[in-house]
């Protein structure tokens, strides 16, 4: 059943799923979804990576005297005569080094930069099983991306169908308001020879007024239907956009989808997100009891300290002398947390469970499901044919009725009933054309075969 292009902006049911793939808002919100997953991936490698450092501070201490390199107990020992030449040469300047070494803690400025370097080389077996669940998650997140496409796709042309239908209704119900005006022009023609009467005036208004109602009414779902496909495929509003296209031919021998359980639960994206998450879960737990186990870190680094009485005054980096060096193994292990581990435990593998009870609750679903949507479509296949015999038998009437009603045979009524009544077969059929794409979609959906 074809729609004819109208005036203003027109787009096709290919023009209307494509732009829906750029610009929905609910695929835009996946695509980032899948963008952070991709991130927390890096990060987890991240995590297995060296981490340095850099640190630097300076401090100003108040109430401090300078500090100055003396030689007093040097000094002294040469002035006396029983020091000894050991005591003289090693002894007093060696605790005069010692004093100033002390003192040398108590400088008015203290500064100081650093490099320090620290690769985890066992942290209870986190950060590899990290990296598989964000695998993992990453993973789920694509599925969930391409099931978000293929939900928008069945909800566009879901759209587009309805708002074919209402083109359609439209179309007919113009239809029949031109020829229930020629009917009018005959019978006030009729009137004026006194070949009808003032009441068949009457009928064939009142039928005219019913019918203009009608359409007006139409036109205001139909206006409703083609806002609400541009919403779904995230554009604004648009007062001159048209959509042209046909609905899906029942009689094209389209093949009957797939209803087998076993194919259904390899296609139906949701079952492979559950089982992504229960994977996710199931290494969750590994991290939870990790925390049973050791973390080893190795550390090192660089510090260059420099302690002035005056904030100008700077020694130059010395490798030996101003510059520590260091390095250092961690090793860390909780003896006991007030139970928390064992708790943490028992909750990762409680939420296993649940998302195991979920993707059985959604297998069972899943089988009511396609029963349900797979009695529609035969419902609809059973309509589609009874509303074609009834359009046929409704032609055939009116045609005749017309005949008779213009020989004199038969009256008014008799042809405005015909007319009603070709028309709203062609309404109902026009429907269980729609109900059957409607159905069959839903069917593809229900067996994942809608991509």
């Amino acid at each position: 059943m074809a729609l004819p292009a109208l005036a203003g902006q027109a787009y096709t049911r290919e023009d209307a799923l494509k732009i829906a793939m750029e610009k929905s808002s609910t695929i835009k919100s996946a695509e980032e979804e899948l963008v952070s997953a991709n991130s927390q991936v890096d990060a987890g490698y991240g995590n297995a990576m060296p981490s340095i450092d850099l640190s630097a501070g300076i401090t100003r201490i108040f109430g401090l005297d300078d500090v100055e390199n003396s030689h007093d107990l040097a000094n002294a020992a040469n002035n006396m005569e029983s020091a000894s030449d050991f005591d003289k040469q090693v002894m007093a300047p060696a605790v005069d080094g010692l004093i100033y070494g002390m003192k040398s803690q108590g400088y008015r400025w203290q500064s100081n930069v650093g490099l320090t370097a620290t690769q985890i080389l066992y942290a209870q077996g986190k950060v590899g099983t990290g990296i598989d669940i964000a695998k993992i998650y990453r993973r789920l997140k694509e599925v969930n991306l391409e099931n978000v496409k293929a939900t928008v796709k069945y909800n566009v042309e879901t759209a587009f169908d309805q708002l074919i239908y209402l083109d359609s209704a439209v179309a007919i119900l113009e239809a029949s308001i031109a020829q229930t005006q020629q009917h009018i022009d005959y019978v006030n023609g009729a009137v004026e020879s006194g070949l009808a009467s003032e009441l068949d005036q009457i009928r064939a208004q009142l039928q005219l007024d019913q019918l203009k109602s009608e359409l007006e009414k139409t036109k205001k779902n139909q206006i409703l239907a083609r806002n609400a496909l541009l919403n779904t495929m995230g554009m604004d509003w648009e007062a001159d956009v048209q959509f042209k296209g046909e609905l899906r031919d029942p009689n094209s021998n389209l093949p009957y989808p797939d209803t087998a359980m076993a194919n259904v639960k390899k296609r139906r994206k949701e079952l492979v997100m559950l089982d992504q998450s229960e994977e996710m879960l199931q290494k969750n737990i590994s991290i939870e009891e990790g925390g049973y186990k050791p973390t080893i870190v190795l550390v090192g680094g660089l510090k260059y300290s420099n302690n002035k009485n005056e904030i100008q005054q700077w020694d130059a980096p010395d490798w030996d002398k101003n510059i520590n060096k260091y390095v250092g193994l961690n090793l860390t292990m909780n003896l006991f947390n007030g139970m928390k581990t064992k708790e943490a435990v028992v909750q990762a593998k409680s939420k296993l469970r649940d998302t195991q009870i979920q993707k059985e609750t959604a297998e069972r679903g899943f089988r009511m499901q396609i029963e349900s949507c797979a009695n529609t479509l035969e419902d609809a296949v059973r309509q589609l044919e009874l509303q074609k015999r009834q359009v046929d038998l409704a032609n055939r009437n009116y045609e005749l009725t017309e005949a008779s009603y213009k020989v004199g045979k038969s009256t008014q009524l008799d042809y405005l009933d015909a007319s009603m009544t070709l028309r709203t077969t062609k309404l109902k059929y026009m429907e269980a054309v729609l109900n059957w794409n409607n159905a069959y979609n839903a069917l593809l959906q229900a067996t994942g075969e809608y991509q």
